[in-house]
């Protein structure tokens, strides 16, 4: 269970992990299962780290890496005090967050490792997540399950969120053996 005090928290995010497909079955699915009721909403899209970008990109667009938006997975926590910490070091569980504007054999800025935030103190726990996880791989307390050693993935500031078409959504659900590069790294969160 997170350590977070009840504090001041938006209950919304966005994750980037590479293809939002998986991203999406591994959130809802398996962190859904560890933390029953945690997630109130949650859809797959697009988000932009930058404010001055193309309006309401179509899947193509996107994939043309032309937009800069990223495929994200936007959730909304019931309880953001009590499961936003949790959220973001499952995040570092099934993805590489290594590896540029990468995941696997899915290369481009769409597949980019990032947290996108509302808040200030959503951006000062997801840094020091990724702080603990960066010093774990440092000093060797973590065998890496990662291809390189740097952590990349960014954090920005949320922007809009642009929903991807109906049949994107929930894909790995209504086609269980669809493409899917993510997996489980580690089972559990290895700095408890």
């Amino acid at each position: 269970m997170s350590s977070c005090p009840s504090v001041e928290i938006s209950s919304t995010l966005a994750l980037g992990a590479g293809c939002y497909w998986g991203t999406e079955k591994y959130i809802k699915n398996e962190f859904g299962k560890l933390f029953p009721n945690s997630i109130k909403q949650a859809s797959v899209g697009f988000m932009s780290p930058h404010e001055n970008h193309p309006q309401n990109p179509s899947y193509r667009q996107v994939c043309s890496g032309t937009t800069g938006h990223v495929e994200v997975l936007n959730i909304e926590l019931n309880d953001p005090s009590k499961h936003f910490e949790d959220l973001i070091r499952f995040f570092f569980l099934f993805h590489d967050p290594t590896t540029e504007n990468r995941q696997g054999n899915d290369v481009g800025t769409q597949y980019a490792s990032a947290i996108f935030v509302n808040d200030e103190t959503q951006k000062r726990i997801a840094n020091k997540v990724m702080e603990e996880l960066q010093q774990a791989l440092d000093s060797g307390k973590v065998v890496s399950p990662y291809r390189g050693k740097k952590i990349v993935t960014r954090i920005h500031q949320a922007t809009v969120f642009y929903p991807a078409h109906e049949e994107h959504q929930e894909y790995l659900m209504k086609n269980p053996h669809g493409y899917c590069n993510h997996y489980m790294r580690m089972k559990s969160w290895p700095l408890n």
